[in-house]
Parts: C-alpha cells; structure tokens; sequence
C-alpha cells in the first residue's frame, strides 16, 4: 500500500492526515497511540503496538515455555 500523509499546523505543533484505509490497516483511529521506531536501513516503522512491550511480552513467553515445569507447581 502506498500512502501519503499531510502535514498540517495544529496550534504550535504540526499534525498529520492519515487516510482511512491506513487507519483500518493499522486497527486505530482517533485518541490511539502510534508508535515510530527506527529501522537498520535509516527508515521509520509505524505501529500500533508498543515495541517495548512487545520485547518484554516475548521474553516472558520465552521463560514461561523453558520454566513451564516450575509455573505449573507455583500455579498450585
């Protein structure tokens, strides 16, 4: 998919104009966050999930399936 964004002046702050299709692409719409991360090629990646919860959310699935033993015991 090829967008484009306008940039628009929002008071002292500079806003953008997402078009519906990105947004029912992206699953948000007014009030979300988004998040931009940089990626290793020098671009942006646009998300509607927060990379840092998605880092500790997979480490935590890492050790729930190396410590699965241990859980189910704790769990009693």
């Amino acid at each position: 998919m090829n967008a484009t964004i306008k940039l628009t002046k929002v008071g002292n702050s500079t806003g953008a104009v997402f078009p519906k299709e990105l947004l029912a692409l992206l699953r948000v719409g007014p009030g979300d966050t988004l998040y931009v991360s940089e990626t290793p090629d020098g671009g942006v990646r646009l998300t509607a999930c927060d990379p840092a919860f998605e880092a500790k959310m997979a480490a935590a699935e890492k050790i729930m399936r190396e410590d699965r033993d241990i859980l189910r015991v704790l769990a009693q």
